[in-house]
């Protein structure tokens, strides 16, 4: 009987008739899914092997390996409490298998999150994966509904992980940034990497182009860079740190987020009015507050629709008046998140227009576009934001337009967003060879 136990503790991890029921039916299931991730099945059948490789499928490669350990650790001192005779011993593997247990189930959970990540489903299968696992790796393993995002295989060579870019020097003038990593919460007992290793010098007066594919982290970015979301990171603006500084630099970075909060029944002047008064320190003059303001409908165009109330603009111009708001506090960096965002081509274009002369005044401008080629000449630099093989954003490329062209052997942008998304994205899945050639030829600049 005692054989008996330590074999079904060896094969199920646990004992009892349901316990017997309720392993088959997942290792029948992980064999399945298993198969879809390119992993042969019969790995399933092998104990603790099969926690590492189900780690694998997840993505979650090291905390498989911890999950393999704990898991054997624990089988292990199951099968020690039924031997061992000495009540002092016993109560202390007794300890040893709890404590393992606890570490096997928080690297559970980890792992199972890695799944439902990797299967683009919602955060509550988690709960059924808990309390009844054999249900999810069934569903999962034979309905053809629920397919991974990437193979386990595309993990087993994965030398973009190891790729590091250089650490740039603060220039003193413009902007300098050095992310090393922006991470966020991610369900329980775990984080999530959005971005890591992107380091760049921005010279004053550069009108700069931001690209990446859906999920490459182009929003995290800008967050990052105007402090609204800090990740690990030391951003220079003009040789003042925005991280340490934030609230003295509040108006030195300008940021228009794709949807505005303006009110519809205010005119255009007086809206402007209200944020020189908001924005604009105290010791301005009335005079100074209403120079400004003129400044910035002169700039953007809107003086002919100055007394016009807000909810009459066309979507170009509400852009515009957006963009001349943040002007109002003269800040030396411009953020926009796709400010042609349901604008018209030639709207948009005239609206980059108005962002190469706020360049042109000085300031460094970053804008998010997924329509780049109609305006590309405009610009001078572009970033290419990129998902690697673990799915975290990474930087494919920074320079000029025509090194950016080069670079990638394609002469529109939207061919070289093609080209680093990944094949399910309708892209070419080739971010991690550019993110290891930049990292190289930064190397070696």
């Amino acid at each position: 009987m005692v054989v008996l136990k330590i074999i079904e503790n060896i094969i199920f991890g646990n004992s009892g008739t349901w316990a017997v029921i309720s392993g088959v039916l997942y290792i029948i299931g992980l064999w399945r899914i298993f198969q879809k991730s390119d992993v042969p099945g019969w790995k399933a059948l092998i104990p603790w092997y099969r926690e590492y490789w189900l780690g694998k499928c997840a993505g979650k490669e090291q905390e498989g390996r911890f999950l393999a350990v704990a898991q054997f650790i624990y089988t292990a001192g199951n099968i020690a409490v039924e031997l061992i005779k000495n009540e002092n011993a016993r109560l202390f593997v007794a300890v040893i298998s709890i404590m393992a247990w606890i570490i096997y189930a928080i690297y559970s959970i980890q792992v199972y999150n890695g799944l439902i990540d990797v299967y683009n489903v919602r955060k509550r299968w988690l709960w059924l994966w808990i309390l009844a696992e054999p249900i999810p790796a069934l569903i999962w393993g034979f309905n053809d509904k629920y397919q991974p995002s990437w193979k386990a295989g595309e993990f087993r060579d994965n030398a973009v992980s190891h790729v590091r870019g250089g650490e740039v020097a603060d220039m003193g003038e413009g902007l300098t940034v050095n992310l090393n990593k922006r991470e966020v919460p991610d369900g329980l007992f775990q984080k999530k990497v959005l971005l890591k290793d992107i380091h760049m010098n921005i010279k004053p007066g550069r009108l700069v182009m931001l690209l990446g594919g859906s999920g490459a982290g182009k929003t995290t970015y800008v967050n990052a860079i105007n402090g609204y979301e800090k990740a690990d990171a030391k951003v220079i603006l003009n040789g003042r740190n925005i991280y340490k500084e934030y609230s003295k630099m509040l108006y030195e970075v300008g940021f228009v987020p794709q949807s505005d909060l303006m009110r519809g029944k205010d005119t255009v002047l007086h809206t402007l009015i209200d944020y020189a008064n908001l924005r604009l320190p105290s010791n301005f003059s009335d005079q100074d507050r209403k120079d400004r303001v003129e400044e910035a409908l002169k700039l953007f165009g809107l003086g002919p629709v100055r007394n016009s109330m807000v909810s009459q603009l066309s979507g170009g111009q509400r852009k515009r008046l957006s963009i001349a708001m943040e002007f109002i506090s003269n800040p030396s960096l411009f953020i926009l998140d796709e400010p042609d965002s349901g604008v018209d081509g030639v709207m948009a274009r005239e609206l980059f227009k108005q962002l190469r002369k706020v360049a042109d005044t000085g300031r460094i401008v970053i804008a998010i576009t997924h329509t780049p080629d109609r305006v590309v000449e405009l610009f001078d630099d572009v970033i290419i934001l990129a998902k690697d093989s673990d799915r975290i954003g990474r930087l494919a490329f920074y320079g000029t337009v025509d090194e950016c062209r080069k670079f990638f052997g394609k002469e529109r942008m939207e061919e070289v967003v093609k080209t680093i998304n990944r094949p399910e994205e309708g892209g070419d899945g080739r971010a991690d060879e550019f993110i290891i050639k930049y990292a190289q030829e930064v190397q070696h600049v």
